[in-house]
């Protein structure tokens, strides 16, 4: 068969600055900052004591009283943003049988049901089994996420869930737009969620010491990738949904398209990145040849991003690898810098960014960028959200264990 188009025309998703998309739009539009001390939690106890929380979600809206205990917070982000892009789509309802059975659910995810797991543990230690979930090993298995879309939707087709850390979503995006590429699912939802903002993994990530820990007073300035004095990352909870089409199926407008994906592994280190960055560089080059596109085609860059020294640095010299004698000519930024690090949602929040800045015609901005680092020396839109058109972008993601994927996303007129 001729390969299909992928195409986006419905997103949804809840961040830091509140749920929907043009919430989500606005606070890039003026680069806010979502970081605040940490308030799910007592986070006295810690040296780093703030983050990016989904503050204003009421799990609620979406799960019934009589399912509360049993749905993981990571899956209750995930049906809310879902909703949204199904609704955006048009749709929420009407589908047939067979319809339904042809349409995909693909999630990618990080932690999965970190916070859910650690409530059951609480009451197992206590002693208190009255209170945990007769549901705590299913619902705290990652897949279980997906399944709870595939139920809540009635969608029938392949119910998967993709978790290989940071590059997770990207993953994701890049299975489902092959699915439909290749005739194994006319639509798919697909994105990320991750609500790993917990005591236990507050505690881990510090013990590593990649957490921001100089800005507990001044939350907001916390997360600055690419500036001189960055020293960590800053973490971020949230879920970010699309729904992919075949662009011959597709019913309502077409927002973008997901025209190509690539990915590497350095192969190196559990959380190192191998100085070269190499590997990163050519997850670049797989996914604009998988486009059929040449990099010099790209015309902006969402970036991992963290604000860890490490991944600044070599992501940026991945860049200048593919981009060659352009690299400092293309604008390029990091969501990380006003959303934190959302884990393997990161890549959804990336791509969600992208298509948000391409129908405006901005760029979103990379903030807190006061203190340029010499090796850090590309155009990251420093001075606030850039008016330009883009018609060719790559969202870029690095993640644990060496793993590096992007994707290629078209605007469609």
């Amino acid at each position: 068969m001729q390969p299909r188009r992928a195409v986006i025309t419905g997103l949804g998703c809840i961040t830091p600055f509140g749920a929907g998309v043009p919430a989500y739009a606005e606070a890039l539009l003026h680069g806010r900052s979502g970081v605040a001390r940490i308030a799910s939690f007592d986070p006295t106890r810690l040296p780093v004591r703030i983050a990016a929380e989904a503050r204003g979600f009421d799990q609620s809206t979406v799960v019934a009283e009589k399912d509360a205990k049993h749905v993981p917070r990571v899956t209750a982000l995930a049906l809310a943003a879902a909703t949204e892009a199904l609704v955006d789509a048009g749709l929420a309802e009407g589908l047939s049988l067979e319809e339904r059975r042809r349409f995909a659910v693909v999630l990618g995810t990080g932690g999965a049901a970190a916070e859910f797991m650690e409530r059951q543990y609480v009451h197992f230690f206590q002693g208190d089994l009255r209170k945990a979930s007769v549901y705590a090993v299913p619902s705290s298995t990652p897949g279980t996420i997906a399944s709870e879309l595939s139920m809540r939707f009635r969608l029938h087709g392949p119910s998967q869930v993709i978790s290989t850390g940071c590059t997770s979503s990207t993953d994701a995006i890049g299975l489902a737009m092959r699915m439909i590429r290749w005739g194994d699912a006319d639509r798919v939802l697909v994105g990320g969620s991750d609500a790993t903002i917990t005591p236990a993994m507050m505690d881990g990530f510090c013990l590593m010491g990649i957490l921001s820990s100089r800005w507990n007073e001044e939350p907001s300035r916390a997360s600055r990738p690419f500036s001189a004095d960055r020293d960590g990352f800053v973490l971020g909870e949230g879920a970010w949904v699309a729904v992919l089409e075949a662009e011959d199926v597709a019913r309502g407008r077409v927002r973008a398209e997901v025209a190509g994906y690539g990915a590497t592994c350095d192969a190196y280190h559990r959380v190192r990145l191998e100085e070269s960055g190499e590997e990163p560089s050519r997850a670049m080059a797989l996914a604009t040849a998988d486009a059929g596109i040449a990099p010099g085609d790209v015309q902006y860059l969402n970036l991992h991003g963290t604000s860890t020294v490490l991944n600044d640095r070599i992501e940026t010299r991945a860049v200048k690898l593919f981009l060659g004698d352009r690299a400092r000519r293309v604008p390029m930024s990091s969501t990380k810098s006003m959303i934190g690090h959302p884990q393997g949602a990161c890549g959804a929040a990336g791509l969600v960014a992208t298509v948000i800045g391409m129908e405006r015609g901005w760029i979103p901005p990379t903030i807190n960028l006061e203190k340029p680092d010499p090796e850090c020396d590309l155009d990251y839109v420093a001075e606030g959200a850039r008016r330009t058109a883009v018609d060719v972008a790559l969202v870029n993601t690095i993640g644990f264990g060496s793993k590096n994927a992007a994707l290629v996303v078209r605007r469609r007129s």
